[in-house]
């Protein structure tokens, strides 16, 4: 009797280990599918773009839409429920924040990179040796009298300067009238300069004319070096240029900055999005530093997976 029950008990054992075993295969061979949108900031573009190429080498069946209508846009639609990822080179508003809330929407805000703005001019710009502060705020302050270089320096060309930088739903923009400017969305008109959210658009602008000056994210400058001369910023303490070190250590001043990534907490109930996130903050050391933007310390991203 005993020896029957001890067999009895090794099938029962065998049985339930087949099972468990069937159970782990399935669950780990089982395909991701399904949509994730993403919208929002032009600066972070390039981080999630090359997140989402990787990512889907290994879940092919995970459509990834991702959006650049500005970190002003990306939160109008995040904000209404319409998408599940909102890129941003700002923190969200208070005002945003409100609208959320209005809407039953809940979020958890992901920290993923610092970034260096790149004040840029033409490849053939020989008289910009460096900007201060000051000149970028005379400069791009409203009611400016900046029309031409010389206004800037007179030893500067006697020729007209065209402005080139992002629209008025980019969190870029928010940014640089904030820290230059002196006030968030104030700006000269409207009128005397070239705006898009897409900062390819502006690279393109920057690069086809001679007389330009512009500015948006350092990967952008980092993609198109033989396009584009980069503009050494002096905040006091001498011309500093945008790169790793000088953005970590906060030398280059006022223009260093994090970007965000802001995920709705129920789309994160959806395998896929949860596994995009996690795919993100796992990814995100060598991701970010390939597309051209300073990584923050991998306790960050450990913190980050924490949240999920």
């Amino acid at each position: 009797m005993k020896r029957r029950t001890t067999i009895l008990t090794i099938v029962i054992i065998a049985i339930i280990a087949v099972s468990l075993a069937y159970w782990y295969n399935t669950t780990a061979t089982q395909k991701l599918s399904g949509t994730i949108e993403i919208d929002g900031s032009s600066t972070v573009f390039p981080i999630t773009q090359a997140v989402a190429e990787e990512f889907q080498k290994t879940d092919p069946d995970v459509r990834v839409n991702i959006g650049v209508s500005g970190t002003g846009g990306g939160f109008k639609r995040f904000t209404a429920g319409d998408t599940d990822i909102s890129d941003a080179s700002r923190p969200i508003k208070a005002s945003e924040a409100q609208i959320a809330e209005q809407n039953g929407i809940e979020y958890i805000e992901f920290e993923i990179a610092l970034d260096g703005l790149a004040v840029v001019v033409n490849k053939g710009n020989t008289w910009v040796d460096y900007m201060t502060v000051q000149e970028l705020n005379m400069t791009w302050k409203p009611n400016s009298t900046v029309y031409k270089w010389s206004d800037i320096r007179p030893e500067w060309p006697d020729q007209p300067i065209i402005l080139y930088g992002p629209g008025m739903d980019s969190g870029t923009f928010d940014y640089f009238t904030e820290v230059i400017v002196g006030t968030v969305d104030s700006i000269r008109s409207t009128d005397e300069w070239t705006s898009s959210e897409d900062d390819n658009v502006l690279v393109q602008g920057v690069a086809g004319d001679s007389q330009a000056l512009g500015y948006f994210g350092y990967a952008y400058y980092k993609e198109n070096t033989d396009k584009l001369k980069i503009v050494p910023i002096d905040s006091g303490s001498g011309p500093v240029t945008p790169s790793d070190e000088t953005v970590n250590s906060g030398q280059y001043t006022p223009l260093s900055r994090p970007l965000f990534i802001y995920v709705n907490k129920e789309s994160l109930a959806r395998d896929e999005v949860k596994a995009f996130v996690r795919f993100y903050m796992e990814n995100a050391l060598q991701l970010v530093a390939e597309v051209g933007y300073t990584p923050l310390p991998s306790s960050v991203y450990v913190e980050n997976l924490s949240k999920l």
